[in-house]
């Protein structure tokens, strides 16, 4: 539960920070996504929050598992194995 301590942050406060529609922000709070408070009519979403919001949806920086480069592979026309080998030659 938050405290009167934490930041609270408005449906246009976080859209302009995250450079989205508001539309996009009301998106993700109907589908559960981000989590937030109501409080009579108006939604506010907490600083913390949408920290941790962001932090789970980061992916920068990781690197590729071995699937992908397979499929990277498969897609390029390279032989892979043997299994990949043309069975029509």
């Amino acid at each position: 539960m938050p405290s009167t301590e934490d930041e609270f942050l408005t449906v246009a406060e976080v859209a302009q920070k995250l450079r989205l529609s508001q539309a996009t922000i009301r998106n993700w709070l109907d589908e559960g996504r981000l989590p937030h408070v109501r409080i009579g009519r108006r939604v506010r979403i907490v600083r913390a929050d949408l920290d941790r919001f962001m932090e789970l949806g980061y992916s920068g920086g990781v690197k590729p598992d071995a699937d992908a480069h397979a499929a990277d592979t498969l897609w390029s026309g390279e032989a892979g194995s043997a299994d990949s080998a043309d069975p029509l030659t």
